[in-house]
């Protein structure tokens, strides 16, 4: 069985955060799509979002980060972003209502995207980084996880931009409850990180 380990981005390297997001959408997304308040494509530049990603991840540094790195036998595989809920802009400035649930909330966490890198797709590794989450949550004080997955109807499957936001299965199994359907195919689960699963 391969061994699955994680860091925070921030413990990882930049190559090792490169090698995961030197793959299809990523390498242009930069996981930035929460983080502008506008509309990524038109309002951002390769390379603004190339510099964001890099000062974010704060590789190298004891500051906070943007998210955690998978590993498989050592070799970097995957990303997951997770962190203040409020360092996303995104999720304030436009208007579905899953974007502005309980704005009084303190201390929510959101897991916003996950990335697997070529050669380890369909292998499991997104259900192995939503549980690093839930570590990594008791870890950094988060008094609640909140994600934002697609469930496709019976039958459907999903492209890779809805993908990135993770399925509900992959929450689910790492403990997650969903606490609203606000859309046909859009759910919002949450899970207190020290609740057991």
């Amino acid at each position: 069985m391969p061994e699955f380990t994680w860091l925070p981005a921030n413990r990882a390297t930049e190559e090792d955060v490169e090698a995961v997001f030197d793959t299809s959408g990523a390498r242009k997304c930069r996981c930035q799509a929460m983080k502008v308040a506008g509309w990524i494509w038109r309002d951002t530049t390769q390379e603004e979002r190339d510099v964001a990603m890099l000062e974010q991840t704060a590789c190298g540094t004891a500051g906070l980060t943007s998210g955690l790195i998978g590993y498989v036998d050592g070799e970097p595989a995957g990303w997951v972003a997770v962190e203040p809920r409020e360092n996303y802009p995104r999720l304030w400035s436009r208007k579905q209502a899953w974007m502005r649930m309980d704005p009084e909330l303190q201390g929510v966490w959101s897991v916003t995207c996950f990335v697997v890198r070529k050669g380890w797709r369909q292998s499991g590794l997104t259900y192995e980084l939503a549980n690093a989450t839930v570590e990594y949550g008791q870890q950094v004080g988060a008094h609640v996880l909140e994600g934002y997955p697609i469930e496709p109807p019976p039958g459907k499957t999903v492209i890779w931009d809805e993908a990135s936001v993770g399925l509900l299965q992959v929450f689910l199994e790492a403990g997650y409850e969903v606490a609203a359907s606000p859309t046909l195919r859009r759910r919002v689960v949450r899970r207190a990180p020290g609740a057991p699963s």
